[in-house]
Order: C-alpha cells, then structure tokens, then sequence
C-alpha cells in the first residue's frame, strides 16, 4: 500500500505559547495527514516561504519588532506559490482586510478557531492554490501543444535580460521561426491536419533545444526560441540548420504526407536591449526579411532591418492618410487593336501623389497595401474610379469604338467574401456594361486555393466581367491550369516579348501561346511591346492586342483625353481625304 504524502504545514510565530496550543489543535487531526513544523524566526520564514519549502504557511500577524503583513507580502513577491494564512487578534479586523488585498489565502483569529475550522480553512486555502495554479499554468501555457506561450515567453526573456544586466558575461539568443505554407496546408487539408502538424512541429522543435533552452509558441503558425549560453554565433546558426533539418522531413498526418519548412530570424543580446519586446520585434524582422528572400532559411538580424521596418511603418502610416485624403490617382495605359491600330481598352495603374514624395510607384507601396489589407479599400477605389472614367469617356464619345477597361485584382481582393457584391455594387454606380470590364489575375494568387478561387472567377464570370490571365506563362503551372479556370485572355508577360527579338525561344514561346489562346477561344494582348520589330512579328504571329512604350506611357486623364482626340482628328482627316479623293475620282469620271 502506498502511503499518502503529509501536507506540510510551516507555522510562523514567536510566541511559544502560541505554538503549543496550535500543535494541540494538530494533535487532534494528526491521522488526517498533516505534519506541522514551527519557526520564531522572521528570516528564517522568509527564506523557507521563498524557496516554497512547506505547502502551507500559518503566520501570526505580531512577530516581535516585525509583523506577518510585512512577511506575507515579501514572500508572494518572491516568488512563494503556497497559500499563506495570517493569524490574527481579536479586533485586527483591517488587518484581515489588508492581508486577503495582499494575497493571503484566508485569516483566522486566534483563540476564536478550533480543529474543524483549522482544518477546513488549510483544505480551502489549498484547493484555492491548486485552482489558481491551474489557471495560471493554463494562462501562460498554449492549450494546443502545451508549450509556453507569448505571456510565459516575455517574462522568461525578461529575466533573462535582468540577469545580463547583472552579469556582463552573460549571453542569450532568440528565435523567430514561422512555418512556410502553413496557410496553404492549413486550408487545403482542413484546421484539424493543420493543428497536428502545429502539434508535431511544436515537438520536433523541443527535441533539437537543450534541456534549459526555452521553445514557445508565440500565435498563429510561429514560435519562438530562448537559447541561454549562447556562446557564439557559429552555435546560434548551427542551431537554426538543426531544426530546419527536423521541420524538413517529411511529416506523416492521418495518411497524409505533409512537407513543410522554416523562417528563422535570429537576434543575439547585446546591451543596448532594455526591453524583451525589442528583442522580439528584432528577431521577427530577421525572420520576414528570410522570407523575403526566398523562405526555408536562417537570418541574423542586422540594425538595417530595424531602420527599413520603421520607414516601411511610416510608408504604412502614410498609406492610411492617403486613403483619408484621397491622394491617389488613376493613371491609364492604351491597349491597342493590333489589326486596326485603333484604341479599344486601357489598363488602369494607380500612382500615389505623396505630399511630400510626388508620384510614386506601385512597387513602392502595394506590397505594403497587401500585408497589412489597406489593399481593398484601395483596390475597391481603383476599379470604382476606372469604371466611372470609361463610362464619362464613352458617353463623351471620346472614342470611335466602345471602351473596355482592364483592371488589377489582387489576391486579397479576390479572396475578399465581400468581392462580389462590391463588384455588383460599383457596376451599378458607375453604369458600365459588365462586359466592358476585365479583371486582370496572376496565376499565382488562385494556385494556392485553387478551389475556392475557382469559385469566385465563375461567379464573376456570372456577373458579365471578362477574366484575364496576367503575366501568362511564368508560373509553375500554366498549362494545367489554363482550361480549369474561366479566362477570356492571356495577356503574355513583357519578359518574353522584350527578347523576340534576340532569342528564338522567347519567340517560340510567344507563338505556343498565341496558338494555345485562339484554339481555347481566347484573345492576346503583348504587353511591354517597345520597338517597331516588335510589333511586326507580333502581328504577324496574330496577336490581338498590345500595350507598351512603343504606344504610349501610363498617363493620367487629361493627356490621355489629349491622346484619344488626336487619334479621332486623324480618323476625321483620313475620312475626309478619302471623301475628297472619291469626289474628285467621281468628278473626272463624269467629264
């Protein structure tokens, strides 16, 4: 048989009086499984109620020159985690009020308590600590995989920093990894695969650290690393290949065989950290910029990173004012019929007219739009605005032909649940055939749901717009793709038509899908079309449409209304030599 372990029970007081008939009272439940140890000393206490020596702790309220308040406090703020009942006199009754503000588990006064309560009140005082030792264990622990979690992690970091500051020589280092394509698992296999996989990486990632190096989960598909006696950085690095080797293997899941790898950001102390939130904003920084370049890779943080994240937040900051302030503006490029030379269609570009900067580019900003989804409300501005001005155009007969116009969605755009109704929406406002508008998508943004964004194109599609594959031809998938989605066009990416003329595989390449387009019932447009040579061959391979220098720049409104009224006044002077030149044939034909 198994024997029970006692509770132990340290009492704290400096009257031995005190202490007999408390032992009595112990004496009477001694075969309920307590045993009770005693202690006149302040320090003594101290030490013991610190190190949690004893799972409970009675103390007297009056010791000599110091008192239990004073103990209680500076044990639970040193760390003590057993419950502390303060014993008091009669007509302390602010005392029993300070001590429970404190943190004591309960009070009891002296002289009024017999066995039953003393018992009762230890049991409830450590029920109550195994409760909050539940709760705190479940606050500071992911409930996933059971790891430390962001809370835990900071103040583990924290102490870390306290103890560096203390010792010069002390040296740690934090990771920042996040697992590549989680979200294309996560959603392709369903959250429960993707929760086991959080689970088994979670495990893989504690089984590459030290017994006294600290793995957490941070949030999301990322963790965080503590590596204490980082001694170099060659160790820091060795480190991170190590668990890009783990989280590299292949993982088996319910039949599944699942490949996945990491971002790591590496950060290493130093002294200029104060706080553990640096540390981490840094070793994150280091982490986006492996990303960046081409994920499954460790970085070490450079200072160069933390000055390109804080002009990226300005960028940011400027970004939410632009919208505020309307500081955008449409910018329109001609797409030419290549048979008739005649504008048909624009493609519209969003330029930022930024008060301090002027114009600046799309590259410059609509990766940051993206990241943090200011990329809808101005996306939904772009195709309202090009809408409305195709419209104004047509109705101001600015054109021989109707006008389409061509617009960029972008993934998060797509994928937006509220895609649909804003398109139904602005096709109402701005009174344009559905038909004239085509929606320009990059293979890559519908590879990684491909279902879900097959839907959508369908449904816009049931709306009337047109659907354009854009840059077609540099993805990894374009001909097993082509005929599951939608399209109407194939616009052919500008770095094959920039080589036609000096490489005949680009030419070849451009022929294929000028050839796959008619055969499925598709048009082409060439876009970056810039020399004469250029639009020769294009024309003879029977290329539909072209956009490029050779034609025009981007231009806003007003040079482009300047553009399509010279374009009507030689159609006009065509007509009318042609006019004259008739009368004057029909003139000698009769004389």
């Amino acid at each position: 048989m198994i024997e029970k372990k006692k509770i132990r029970v340290l009492l704290v007081e400096d009257d031995e009086d005190d202490y007999i008939l408390t032992k009595y009272i112990f004496d009477e439940f001694k075969d309920t499984g307590y045993e009770l140890d005693w202690t006149m000393s302040y320090d003594d206490a101290l030490k013991d109620m610190i190190a949690t020596a004893h799972d409970i702790y009675l103390v007297d309220y009056r010791l000599g020159a110091n008192n239990g308040l004073d103990l209680l406090q500076k044990a639970i703020s040193g760390g003590c985690h057993s419950p502390i009942i303060l014993l008091t006199g009669q007509g302390d009754k602010e005392v029993d009020y300070l001590a429970m503000k404190a943190g004591a588990a309960d009070y009891l006064v002296k002289g009024e308590f017999e066995a039953p309560l003393l018992v009762w009140a230890i049991r409830y005082s450590l029920r109550q600590a195994q409760s909050m030792e539940r709760l705190l264990h479940e606050a500071l622990h992911d409930s996933l995989t059971g790891l430390p979690n962001r809370t835990k992690f900071s103040e583990i970091l924290a102490d870390a920093l306290k103890k560096a500051k203390r010792k010069s020589s002390a040296r740690f280092a934090v990771l920042f990894l996040d697992l590549d394509r989680f979200k294309v698992i996560n959603d392709s296999l369903g959250h429960l695969i993707g929760d086991k996989l959080l689970v088994e990486s979670s495990k893989r990632l504690s089984g590459c650290l030290r017994p006294y190096d600290v793995v957490a989960r941070f949030g999301g598909d990322e963790f965080v690393i503590f590596i204490s006696d980082a001694e170099s950085e060659s160790l820091i690095l060795e480190i991170g290949d190590r668990i890009q080797r783990e989280i590299s293997a292949p993982f088996k899941i319910d039949g599944h065989e699942i490949f996945s790898s990491a971002s790591i950001g590496v950060t290493l102390y130093d002294e200029d950290y104060n706080l553990p939130e640096d540390i981490i904003r840094d070793a994150d920084s280091a982490m986006y910029q492996a990303k960046t370049e081409g994920k499954a890779r460790c970085k070490l943080f450079q200072k160069s990173m933390h000055v390109s994240n804080v002009n990226l937040l300005q960028v940011e900051n400027d970004l939410r004012r632009a919208i505020e302030k309307q500081e955008f503006e449409v910018y329109y490029q001609p797409i030419i019929d290549l048979e008739t030379r005649q504008i048909t269609e624009f493609e519209s570009l969003i330029r930022w007219q930024h008060p301090q900067n002027g114009i600046t580019s799309p590259c410059e900003f609509i990766p940051l739009a993206e990241e943090t989804g200011l990329i809808i409300p101005i996306g939904r501005w772009v195709l309202e605005e090009s809408c409305r001005q195709i419209k104004i155009w047509e109705e101001n007969l600015l054109s021989e032909n109707p006008l389409s116009i061509s617009v960029n969605l972008s993934a998060k755009q797509l994928m937006n649940s509220e895609v649909i109704q804003n398109l139904k929406e602005i096709i109402r406002i701005t009174g344009i055939k559905p038909h004239r508008l085509k929606l320009e998508i990059t293979e890559s943004m519908i590879m990684d749901n491909a279902e879900l964004a097959l839907q959508i194109l369908s449904d816009l599609c049931d709306l009337g717009v047109r659907i354009s594959s854009d840059d077609f031809g540099t993805g990894y998938s374009s001909l097993s793709y082509i005929h599951k989605f939608p399209f109407h066009r194939l616009k052919i990416d500008r770095s094959f038509i920039s080589k036609m003329d000096i490489d005949e595989k680009s030419e070849e390449i451009v022929r294929t899908i000028i050839l796959l387009a008619k055969n499925l019932g598709m048009d082409t447009v060439a876009e970056g079309i810039e020399t004469e040579a250029q639009l020769q061959r294009l024309c003879e391979l029977g290329c539909d449409f072209g956009q490029g220098f050779l034609f025009s720049r981007p231009l806003p409104v007003e040079e482009i209304e300047n553009l399509m009224r010279n374009e009507i006044s030689k159609i006009e002077n065509l007509q009318w030599c042609s006019m004259k030149n008739l009368q004057t044939l029909e003139l000698q034909n009769l004389q």
